[in-house]
């Protein structure tokens, strides 16, 4: 039997869903696919304590880098907008180093980085040359009657792109400063 769950996760929530699968996992349903914006299919399976694993790639892996997973019980299961889903059972885990992808807190301050960079910084950039002149333009009523629509559209952007830039900003920097040494 299969599900298809619709979860909305941003940038800087892969600790979350990791978890939110996990947790998935342990109810009974096992991650065959996720299809962007959100679409998670789960297979009904035995419940099991499963550890997922996600990490940013923002392009396909490599084969050398598939095999270092598999060698460390990683299985692969695909690819969603530049994120890598792994998995492997909690019993194969000996200690706690092994629940970890990453075995250094470097790497993993790193791919933070590399998310603000590939990622957050398009965001505003998107936002400061698109979103931003297109309100200041739609609320100078130059448009008439559509004036108004565009201002409601484009304040609602605004307001979309502020609290993603803000709450994905913060809770990267703080994923980051976690893992500094």
């Amino acid at each position: 039997m299969r599900k298809i769950y619709f979860r909305f996760f941003t940038i800087a929530d892969y600790e979350e869903e990791e978890a939110w699968l996990r947790e998935q996992n342990n109810r009974g349903w096992s991650l065959v696919n996720c299809v962007p914006p959100g679409f998670y299919t789960f297979e009904s399976c035995r419940p099991q304590d499963v550890i997922y694993r996600l990490d940013y790639k923002n392009r396909q892996p490599d084969t050398d880098y598939l095999r270092m997973a598999e060698d460390y019980g990683w299985e692969y299961l695909g690819q969603m907008v530049g994120w890598l889903y792994f998995r492997r059972p909690a019993d194969s885990a000996g200690y706690l180093a092994e629940e970890e992808l990453f075995s250094d807190s470097a790497s993993k301050a790193q791919m933070a980085e590399q998310i603000v960079k590939t990622r957050l910084v398009p965001i505003a950039v998107i936002f400061l040359c698109c979103v931003v002149p297109n309100l200041l333009n739609s609320m100078s009523g130059r448009l008439g009657m559509l004036s108004d629509i565009f201002a409601v559209i484009f304040g609602v952007m605004f307001v979309i792109y502020v609290y993603l830039i803000v709450h994905c900003g913060l809770k990267l920097k703080a994923i980051r400063d976690r893992y500094q040494d």
